[in-house]
């Protein structure tokens, strides 16, 4: 995250040693704006980290201990499958000023927003829009619902009996699995199918 920050600040044209909210530095190694412009949007790498041991991206056998500095690392193999995942999370899209943006050009916005802001050309500098949506669709009603699927009740909802086992046995572990399109609409209960297919 950082990097990217620091790319989009030099970008705008901003002094990435000069920060607002952590002490500025003489030295311009410290990169106090960076550190700034992260903290609204700290969240995303937070959500990335639960994601990725919920789902099995990354476990504590990816990590190891080294002594010299007392910090753990995790191999490089493990990184890059988190890094992956972290760069999903950027990609991801959220509603910003009646557009569908990605978060990296969200961030991208705001860090323009604040070079506007600190010259003078807007009176108003908002970072808590647009704000995070953190919906999950594997809830525990999900899972008792599939869980109480019947391979008839799978075949009339239209559900293949391959799919309905795989759906069982993620609905059955402790991580996290994401139902899509159609697939998630047959699995809503009857009356909010109902009101489903009358807003439709």
């Amino acid at each position: 995250m950082a990097s990217w920050i620091q790319h989009t600040i030099n970008t705008v044209g901003l002094e990435p040693s000069v920060g607002f909210l952590h002490e500025t530095s003489g030295y311009q190694t410290k990169q106090s704006l960076v550190y700034d412009l992260q903290e609204p949007f700290r969240w995303i790498a937070d959500v990335a980290v639960t994601e990725a041991f919920e789902s099995g991206v990354l476990d504590l056998p990816d990590f190891y201990f080294t002594g010299d500095d007392y910090r753990y690392r995790f191999d490089p193999e493990s990184k890059q499958r988190f890094l992956n995942l972290l760069r999903e999370r950027f990609n991801s899209v959220a509603r910003y000023k009646g557009r569908a943006l990605k978060w990296d050009t969200i961030i991208e916005q705001k860090t323009i927003e604040l070079g506007r802001y600190l010259v003078g050309r807007a009176s108003v500098l908002d970072f808590s829009e647009p704000s995070p949506t953190l919906d999950r669709r594997d809830d525990r009603e999900l899972r008792k619902r599939i869980l109480s699927l019947s391979q008839f009740d799978g075949e009339r909802l239209g559900i293949a009996k391959s799919t309905l086992h795989h759906l069982r046995k993620n609905a059955r572990s402790n991580r996290t699995f994401r139902v899509y399109g159609k697939l998630c609409s047959k699995l809503e209960p009857n009356d909010r199918r109902r009101e489903v297919e009358i807003d439709e």
